[in-house]
């Protein structure tokens, strides 16, 4: 019994394992040399010891790493900012697409020149393009300053920026349906072919990338409830048409049942407090279980390095080393390193303050033009909104994903897209619903059906996607054809503004806000 229980632990020299099967004859270890992985020929490489386990069917013991000396790392050091005049020259050739900052002044005579609204869109698309990307990366820059945590939020409301000044505009000018449209289209955008481009690109250069579990099942739970509050109202609404037993919706809400649109005012409105805290918890919830999201980012990096070392001949390790690994997350072998930085604080909150501005101008101009852009049939205004005013607020943060995604950072990448969408779905629409009661605009949470149809289709296929925690070229494939898909349908779709059907709605809403 002593020879036995001293024969239960052995140590495993770091250039030849010494692993025991069951399945040899008499138990005798098979010694199989490798050559020693890049990693453990560093001078502070962790010796590897083996102890063994005889409850486990496969192996008969488990490979654990000591505790290592840097266990403890400090947060990157950031850097010195660059003088002004580098920031200056950083900020011209930050992107491509500054090319079209000569839009800005275009579409602005186009506009006070009374030009046909045709070319006015054009340019006024053009130009924003360049100032979201800006906006992106004035964000960005600032997000160096902060921790990681805050640093996806800023990410996040970014990507979101270009989208709440368009819905702020429309707002303010009554068009209601644009104001829903272009935010269910930018959950689509994020959700569809901003997700579905960074699952190809990161799948063409390595052909499987991880997401991190719990995150991924955290947002699909969110993504869920936002899909729910978005359809809850619709599914009122036609229940109430079915007890009412009519064949017109439109004129069974104007004649036989004066009170639903108030009633439809009034269940939109507890809805958007009620997701404003869900957010509010999100916001915090992040903070308080950073480490969670950092250390399924740590986690993945080192299972990583842990793929590179030569343990194929060992069977069944990886369930193993994984438990080992995220136990030891939260040591990274290597220092971190420090963070550069292109402007310094005040260079990225000045250009944030300039950028914003002519954001919200150009975008006047471009709201202003959308009745003239689809008068002539030409192009369907439910094809405007929901596809081409998301793919001008996204077109930056689509950039900087797919590229993030291509470097194998699919976590950051699939923090932006996705975490767009919750934004956008928790914060952004209850926020416009809010202000439109603050000013007396009945903006409600009835969205058109086609558009609710879809937005369940797009929330149900990402869920599916995100729940094995894996990614691949294929599943971006899936999702940008699904995109494509919804955008040749919209193409046709000539759309129903919810607000016609809420004529007595508004106005009783306009008497007692009175």
């Amino acid at each position: 019994m002593a020879d036995t229980g001293t024969s239960m632990e052995s140590s495993v020299e770091t250039r030849s394992p010494m692993i025991h099967h069951q399945d040899e004859p008499g138990g005798d270890p098979l010694n199989r040399p490798r050559t020693e992985s890049a990693e453990l020929q560093r001078p502070d490489a962790r010796p590897l010891s083996f102890t063994a386990d005889p409850s486990n069917p496969t192996l008969s013991g488990v490979l654990h790493y000591p505790p290592s000396a840097t266990t403890s790392q400090p947060e990157p050091a950031l850097k010195p900012a660059h003088s002004p005049m580098q920031a200056t020259k950083s900020i011209i050739l930050s992107s491509w697409l500054n090319v079209l900052l000569v839009c800005i002044p275009v579409s602005w005579a186009l506009h006070f020149a009374k030009q046909d609204d045709t070319i006015v869109f054009v340019f006024s698309f053009l130009a924003i393009l360049p100032l979201a990307k800006l906006l992106a990366f004035a964000t960005e820059e600032l997000s160096k300053m902060v921790g990681q945590t805050l640093a996806g939020l800023l990410n996040a409301t970014a990507g979101n920026a270009v989208e709440l000044i368009v819905s702020i505009i429309a707002l303010t000018q009554g068009q209601l349906h644009t104001v829903q449209s272009s935010l269910v289209g930018s959950i689509l955008n994020n959700l569809l072919l901003v997700l579905g481009s960074c699952f190809f690109a990161g799948g063409m250069r390595f052909s499987e990338q991880g997401l991190g579990q719990s995150s991924s099942q955290l947002n699909a739970s969110l993504l869920t409830l936002c899909v729910f509050a978005v359809v809850l109202p619709g599914a009122y609404h036609r229940a109430m048409a079915d007890i009412l037993n009519t064949q017109n919706l439109d004129a069974s809400l104007s004649s036989s049942d004066p009170k639903e649109g108030t009633q439809i005012l009034q269940i939109s409105h507890p809805i958007a407090i009620i997701l404003f805290l869900v957010y509010g918890y999100y916001v915090s919830f992040l903070f308080l279980h950073k480490d969670m999201y950092d250390r399924e980012a740590t986690l993945a990096v080192r299972i990583k390095k842990a793929q590179k070392e030569d343990l194929s001949h060992v069977p069944e390790l990886a369930p193993t080393l994984v438990d080992d690994v995220e136990n030891d997350a939260a040591s990274p072998a290597k220092p971190n390193q420090p963070k550069e930085r292109k402007m310094g604080l005040y260079m990225s909150i000045g250009l944030l303050v300039f950028i914003t501005p002519l954001v919200a101008v150009t975008a006047k101009f471009l709201v202003e033009s959308i009745d003239g852009l689809t008068a002539s049939g030409a192009i369907s205004k439910e094809f405007v909104h929901v596809i081409l005013l998301p793919i001008l607020g996204n077109a930056a943060e689509l950039i900087m994903t797919v590229i993030v995604s291509a470097k194998d950072d699919l976590i950051l990448a699939l923090n932006a897209a996705v975490g767009s969408s919750i934004q956008t779905a928790l914060f952004v629409i209850p926020s416009l619903v809010t202000l439109a009661w603050i000013i007396g605009k009945p903006l409600t949470l009835l969205f058109d059906p086609l558009e609710s149809g879809v937005l369940i289709i797009a929330v149900l296929t990402v869920n599916y996607t995100l729940q094995d925690g894996k990614s691949n070229s294929l599943e971006g494939i899936i999702l940008i054809c699904l995109y494509l898909i919804i955008a040749v349908v919209f193409w046709f779709y000539p759309g129903s503004d919810p607000s016609v059907a809420l004529e007595v709605g508004v106005a009783c809403y306009g008497r007692s806000a009175a």
